[in-house]
């Protein structure tokens, strides 16, 4: 079984191909041949060890890699799933040791795997799972009505951009944030206002919602800069498992995708909402697997707009 990992916990070149065994297919699991593996910056907290509960050994390979597109090879036993082996299917990967997206065929729960969307991509469904599930996640958490506020951060990203297409159809009002270069982008997105990213954030909010926004998805994690935008009793959606400034006027919902990583109905939701248009699958750019290296020194360099992503076929 072919893997792209790390043996050595550092830097991008650390990436490497390694061999390793066939994982075993249980009751309540699928078998996927991956086709595409979407690149995100957990991916560069796995290889760099930031994760890691200790050291690697020398015959052993951390595998990165939480999302995957490719063929439904085989169904566990027991298993009740309207899928079938040959189906075009997307997943998430909640990493683990070997067990990665960066994998020739990973064996995943069944409730982890939806159809891929129509007239999609392996490349474009593979950046739909996680960064899709964690934005559902985030506006669920926060509660916002029809009509509420809500200011984005990072909103030009993955995780930014799903949240902003998501929330319009939510019927939310979105202020988010963008460079001068991105600005388009984020209003093509679907964004109501948009305001310049990084220092003076919540300022420029604040001029335009004087009162402060209902809610925040912080996927810039601006912490402490950005919540001042938020009005009393709001409410913040953080990831990275920030908990907030240790003050009671806001309530902070940190988002944790492994919470819903077996979430088949949201994660069959989000398939149909990229089939009818309402989010938007971005690539950046295809690379073959092995030039993961590459791909986690430009994520790593910043700028990339949309998805790198591995191509495994």
């Amino acid at each position: 079984m072919r893997a792209i990992g790390v043996q050595t916990y550092g830097g991008p070149d650390q990436l490497t191909q390694v061999d390793l065994p066939d994982e075993p297919l249980g009751p309540g699991q699928v078998r996927v041949r991956v086709r595409a593996a979407a690149v995100s910056p957990t991916d560069t907290l796995v290889r760099s060890g930031a994760r890691a509960e200790g050291t690697t050994a020398p015959d052993v390979a951390d595998v990165p890699g939480m999302d995957v597109a490719g063929t439904l090879l085989e169904v566990g036993p027991g298993t009740g799933t309207a899928l079938a082996p040959g189906d075009r299917v997307m997943g998430i990967v909640v990493p683990s040791g070997q067990h990665g997206a960066y994998r020739d065929e990973v064996v995943l729960p069944v409730g982890s795997v939806a159809a891929a969307p129509a007239g999609s991509s392996d490349a474009e469904a593979s950046t739909l799972p996680m960064n899709g599930l964690t934005a559902r996640l985030a506006l669920d958490r926060l509660a916002l009505a029809p009509g509420q506020v809500l200011a984005v951060t990072g909103a030009a990203g993955a995780f930014g951009g799903y949240v902003v297409q998501l929330a319009k159809a939510d019927g939310l009002v979105v202020v988010a944030d963008a460079s001068e270069a991105d600005e388009q982008l984020v209003r093509d997105l679907g964004a109501d206002d948009v305001v310049r990213r990084g220092e003076g954030f919540a300022d420029a909010v604040r001029a335009l919602h004087p009162g402060g926004v209902d809610g925040l998805a912080d996927g810039a994690l601006l912490a402490e800069a950005a919540v001042p935008a938020v009005r009393d009793g709001g409410a913040v959606a953080t990831i990275r498992g920030w908990t907030g400034d240790g003050d009671d006027r806001l309530r902070y919902h940190p988002v944790m995708v492994r919470d819903v990583a077996e979430d088949q109905a949201a994660l069959d939701r989000l398939r149909q909402q990229a089939e009818d248009g309402v989010v938007t699958l971005r690539v950046a750019d295809v690379l073959p697997a092995t030039e993961a290296a590459e791909a986690h020194r430009r994520l790593e360099a910043g700028g990339v707009r949309g998805r790198l992503v591995l191509d495994l076929s």
